[in-house]
C-alpha cells in the first residue's frame, strides 16, 4: 500500500472524482481518498507516476508521501487555517464597506459625499468595485470551481462560484441597463460578496474543527525527542535522533525522554510509559528490560542499546497505524460516497430547473434567479464527505491515547459489531508465566521450608524453578548454599543443603524417596484437578512439603469477561490444554464456553466455526495465533505479544490488558453512533433546505435569500465536525453505559474445530484398589494415555470414570491398569 498527498480538494465531490480517476488506472486494485487528511492510499501494481498523472488529469495535485516526517499527512500541520483567517479579515473589511454603501447610505441615510449620496449609478459602480475586490480575495473558489467544471467534475467550489458569479454578472447587466434607461434596478453585488465571505467563514470553522480531530495524532508526532546522547568512540555526543543506528549505545538521564527503542545494558530506573500506553504508573526498568521511544526516564541513569530506530520504533509504528487508519475508508461511508459523486451535478440541474420553473410561473427574472442561486449556495456536499472521516479520526485519536490502535477505518467500524470474542488462554487470559499458588510445609514453618526449596531450585533453569525462586525472592527468603547439585531429567533435582540430601520433583519421583501421607495425596488430587502442578520435596526419606505452581489468570480477566457479558457478547476460550485445566481456568474467569485440546493449527478452524454464529473477534498474542487472528472478523493482538501476531491483527491492545478488549468494542460502537448522527444531519440538512431554497414554502411567505443559504451551508460542515469531537469526551474504559445490542449469539454446548471432538465417558470396574495411594496410581496410569481428558478414581466404589476426546480403546485402558497390578472386571 502506498500513500499519497492530494491537493486541491474542497468537498466530497472532489474526493469521489479523485477516487474514480485513480481506480481507472491499470493495476490499481483499490483506492481510498480522505478529504479530512488530504491523503490517498492506493493498492496494486500501478506505478506512482501513472497514479499521479491520473490525479493531475482530474484537475488536482498529488505527490508520493514518504520518509519519517511523512508518517502522518502534511495537512496535519493545519496550514490552511492561518491563510483562511487572513482571507476572511480582508474580505470582511471590504464587505463592511460595501454594506455601508448598499444598505447604510441607501436605506438608513448614513453619511456620504453629496456627489454620490443620491447618485444611483455612483452607488452601483462603488458596489461593483467593492464586490469585485472581495471576489478577487476569494478567487480560490472561482479557480477551483472553474477547473473542476472544465474536467466535468463540478464540486462545491463550482456551486459557490456559480452562485456568486451569477449574482455579480446579473447585477452588472442591470447596472449597464440602468445607465441606459436611467431607471433604478435591483442589484445583487452585496449578495455576490456576502456569499463567498460567508462560505469562507464556514471553511475557517471547518478547518479549525478538523484540526482538533487530528490533535491526538499531532501530539504523538511531537512526543519523540529531536536529539539523542550516543556513545561514539568512547565519548558521549549529542546527535539528531535520525542519526541513531541499531546497535548504538545511548544514555538517558533522569527527566529525559528515551529517543529510540532499546534494551537497558546498565542502570536501573522507573520509566513513565503513559505516552504510549496511557498507564500513569511508572514501570521499573533493569538490565535486560526493553524501553520505548518517547517514554520518560524518571529517576535513575540508564545506558541502553538501540534496537529499533526511525520508522521501526514503537512510537513510529503507532503513528503509522493511526495515520493509515484515518486515511482508509469505513464501509459505512460508501453510501455517502456514491451520493457525493452525483450530488453537485444534481444540484446544478435542480438550480437550473428551479429558475426555469419560476420564470414559467410568471415570476420576475430577478426573483427566479434568486431562488436558483439560493439552491446553489445552500447545498453542502462537504457535510456528507466529512461525516465519516472526522469521526474516524477522532475515534482513532481517543484510541491512541488509551492504547487502543485500529489499523484501518474498517476495523474501527467492524469491532463494534462483535458478538463473540474468542480468547487464547496462555498469555491472553493467563499471564503466560507460571507462578506459585499454594505452599504446604510438612515439618517446619513456611519460611524455613522455602529456604530449602529455594536453595535447590535456584540452580535449575526450569520455568517452574524460576517461578519458585521468584516467589521466594519477593518474600525476602535467604538462599542457602547447595552443594552437589544434580538435575535428574524427567524426574527432578537433588543436592546437599546444610549437610542434608534434599530431593525435589514430581510426585512419582518423590514417592521413590519418601512416604507420602494419604491426606497429601488427596490434596494433590484436588489441586491437580484445578490445573495446578505439584512440586514435592523430601529430606532423605522424610517429606518436607509441597509447592504448587500454575499459570494464573490475569487479575483483570474476570472483570473483562463480565463487561463483555454485560454488552451481550459471548466469550469462548481456545486452548491446547486438557479439559480439566481448561474447565478450571474458564470457571475462574467466568467464560461462557471453552474448547480444549486444540493444536496450534486448529485455532483457525475453530474461529471459522464460531463465525457461523455471529461476528467473531479473536484475541491472542503468539505466533500460533496469527492464522486465527487473520481468519476472525476482527483480530485483536495483545500488545506484549509477538510481532507476527500484531501484524496479523486488525486491532492492537498496547497495554496487554483484557479490559481493553471491551474498551475497544465500546469505542467502536461510540464512533459508529457518531457517524450515523453525522450522516443523518448531513442528509436531513440537504433534504430540508434545498426545497426551502427552491421556494417550496413561498406560498406560506417563507423564502430563503442566497445570503442565508450561504450562512446555512457554512454552519453545516462545522456542525458535523464539532459533533465528531464529542468522541473526545467519551470514556472507553467505563462500563457505565454498556448495553446489549441484539440477542447474544446462540452457541452450542459443543463447538467443533481443530482437534476438538465430542467427548465420551467410560466407567471402568477395578479390583485391588485399597487406599488413596492406589487411586493416585490408577489415575496417573490412565492420564498418561493420549486422549484421556479426566479420570475420577474411587477405591471405595472400585471404579474409574474417564472422559475421552480421542481414539482410546478398551484394550488401552485395560493394559494401563493391569500393568500397575490391578484387575479390570468390566468397561461400560
Amino acid at each position: 500500500m502506498e500513500k499519497y498527498n492530494v491537493t486541491g480538494m474542497s468537498c466530497a465531490a472532489c474526493q469521489a472524482h479523485v477516487e474514480k480517476a485513480v481506480n481507472k488506472v491499470e493495476g490499481v486494485t483499490s483506492c481510498s481518498v480522505s478529504l479530512l487528511t488530504n491523503s490517498m492510499t492506493v493498492e496494486g501494481t500501478a506505478s506512482s507516476t501513472s497514479i499521479i498523472k491520473a490525479v493531475e488529469s482530474a484537475g488536482y495535485g498529488a505527490s508520493l508521501a514518504g520518509g519519517r516526517k511523512e508518517s502522518a499527512p502534511s495537512s496535519l500541520e493545519n496550514k490552511e487555517t492561518p491563510v483562511l483567517k487572513k482571507r476572511l479579515i480582508v474580505s470582511v473589511i471590504f464587505l463592511l464597506m460595501l454594506m455601508y454603501f448598499s444598505m447604510g447610505v441607501m436605506m438608513w441615510d448614513f453619511p456620504a459625499p453629496e456627489a454620490i449620496k443620491h447618485n444611483m449609478m455612483a452607488h452601483g459602480i462603488i458596489e461593483m468595485l467593492l464586490s469585485g475586490i472581495v471576489m478577487v480575495i476569494n478567487q480560490k473558489f472561482f479557480i477551483s470551481g472553474t477547473k473542476a467544471a472544465v474536467h466535468l467534475a463540478p464540486n462545491m467550489d463550482t456551486l459557490v462560484a456559480m452562485g456568486s458569479g451569477v449574482s455579480f454578472i446579473y447585477s452588472f447587466i442591470m447596472l449597464v441597463k440602468m445607465s441606459v434607461t436611467g431607471r433604478p434596478e435591483d442589484l445583487y453585488f452585496e449578495s455576490a460578496a456576502m456569499i463567498v465571505t460567508l462560505i469562507t467563514i464556514g471553511k475557517l470553522l471547518e478547518s479549525v474543527s478538523k484540526g482538533k480531530t487530528t490533535n491526538a495524532l499531532k501530539s504523538l508526532m511531537e512526543l519523540a525527542p529531536p536529539t539523542a546522547s550516543v556513545i561514539r568512540d568512547g565519548n558521549e555526543v549529542t546527535v539528531p535522533v535520525e542519526d541513531v543506528n541499531v546497535g548504538d549505545i545511548f544514555t538517558v538521564r533522569p527527566g529525559d525522554k528515551i529517543p529510540v527503542d532499546g534494551i537497558v545494558v546498565e542502570g536501573t530506573s522507573a520509566v513513565n510509559e503513559s505516552a504510549l500506553t496511557g498507564e500513569s504508573i511508572p514501570v521499573d526498568k533493569d538490565e535486560g528490560d526493553k524501553v520505548s521511544a518517547a517514554t520518560v526516564n524518571q529517576s535513575g541513569f540508564l545506558k541502553c542499546r538501540a534496537t529499533r530506530v526511525g520508522e521501526d520504533t514503537t512510537l513510529s509504528q503507532i503513528i503509522k497505524m493511526v495515520s493509515d487508519s484515518s486515511a482508509t475508508k469505513a464501509p459505512i461511508a460508501r453510501t455517502a460516497d456514491k451520493i457525493s459523486g452525483i450530488f453537485v451535478p444534481a444540484v446544478l440541474c435542480i438550480a437550473l430547473a428551479v429558475t426555469v420553473i419560476w420564470i414559467l410561473t410568471g415570476e420576475p427574472f430577478s426573483t427566479s434567479l434568486t431562488h436558483g442561486i439560493a439552491v446553489l449556495v445552500v447545498s453542502c456536499p462537504c457535510a456528507l464527505g466529512l461525516a465519516t472521516p472526522v469521526a474516524i479520526m477522532a475515534g482513532n485519536g481517543v484510541g491512541a491515547r488509551n492504547g487502543l490502535l485500529f489499523k484501518t477505518a474498517a476495523s474501527l467500524e467492524q469491532t463494534g459489531r462483535t458478538r463473540i470474542v474468542a480468547l487464547d488462554k496462555t498469555g491472553t487470559i493467563t499471564s503466560g508465566e507460571p507462578s506459585v499458588t499454594d505452599i504446604f510445609p510438612a515439618v517446619s514453618d513456611e519460611d524455613s521450608f522455602l529456604e530449602i526449596v529455594c536453595g535447590l531450585e535456584s540452580l535449575s533453569e526450569h520455568p517452574l524453578a524460576k517461578a519458585v525462586t521468584s516467589y521466594a525472592s519477593s518474600k525476602g527468603i535467604r538462599v542457602p548454599l547447595c552443594e552437589g547439585f544434580e538435575a535428574l531429567p524427567g524426574k527432578g533435582l537433588t543436592g546437599i543443603i546444610s549437610g542434608k540430601r534434599i530431593y525435589g520433583g514430581s510426585l512419582s519421583f518423590i514417592k521413590t524417596k519418601a512416604i507420602i501421607p494419604e491426606d497429601v495425596l488427596k490434596n494433590d488430587m484436588k489441586l491437580s484437578s484445578e490445573g495446578k502442578t505439584g512440586l514435592f520435596f523430601s529430606e532423605d526419606d522424610k517429606l518436607l512439603g509441597t509447592v504448587y505452581v500454575a499459570d494464573t489468570i490475569k487479575p483483570e480477566a474476570r472483570t473483562a469477561i463480565e463487561e463483555l457479558d454485560n454488552m451481550g457478547i459471548r466469550t469462548v476460550m481456545i486452548t491446547g490444554d486438557n479439559r480439566l485445566t481448561a474447565r478450571s481456568i474458564a470457571d475462574k474467569a467466568g467464560i461462557d464456553r471453552f474448547i480444549a485440546g486444540v493444536l496450534p493449527d486448529g485455532k483457525e478452524k475453530v474461529v471459522r466455526e464460531l463465525k457461523k454464529y455471529g461476528s467473531t473477534a479473536m484475541a491472542g498474542d503468539g505466533i500460533n495465533d496469527a492464522p486465527a487472528l487473520t481468519s476472525a472478523d476482527t483480530g485483536i493482538a495483545i500488545g506484549a505479544g509477538t510481532d507476527v501476531a500484531i501484524d496479523a491483527a486488525d486491532v492492537v491492545v498496547v497495554k496487554s490488558r483484557l479490559t481493553d478488549i471491551p474498551a475497544a468494542i465500546r469505542l467502536s460502537r461510540r464512533t459508529v453512533t457518531i457517524i450515523h448522527e453525522n450522516l443523518f444531519w448531513a442528509f436531513i440538512y440537504n433534504i430540508l433546505l434545498i426545497p426551502v431554497a427552491a421556494g417550496a414554502l413561498s406560498g406560506l411567505g417563507i423564502n430563503m435569500s442566497p445570503i442565508f443559504g450561504a450562512a446555512a451551508m457554512s454552519i453545516s460542515s462545522f456542525t458535523v465536525c464539532m459533533n465528531a469531537l464529542r468522541i473526545n469526551l467519551f470514556d472507553s474504559m467505563s462500563p457505565a453505559r454498556d448495553r446489549k445490542k441484539g440477542k447474544p449469539a446462540d452457541l452450542p454446548q459443543e463447538i467443533s474445530g481443530g482437534n476438538t471432538t465430542m467427548a465420551t465417558t467410560k466407567t471402568i470396574s477395578i479390583e485391588g484398589m485399597m487406599c488413596l495411594h492406589c487411586e493416585k496410581t490408577v489415575r496417573n496410569a490412565l492420564m498418561d494415555i493420549p486422549g484421556v481428558v479426566t479420570a475420577e478414581v474411587s477405591h471405595e466404589k472400585g471404579t474409574a470414570v474417564v472422559e475421552l476426546d480421542g481414539d482410546v480403546t478398551d484394550e488401552m485402558l485395560t493394559k494401563a491398569i493391569t500393568e500397575k497390578d490391578y484387575k479390570v472386571t468390566g468397561i461400560v
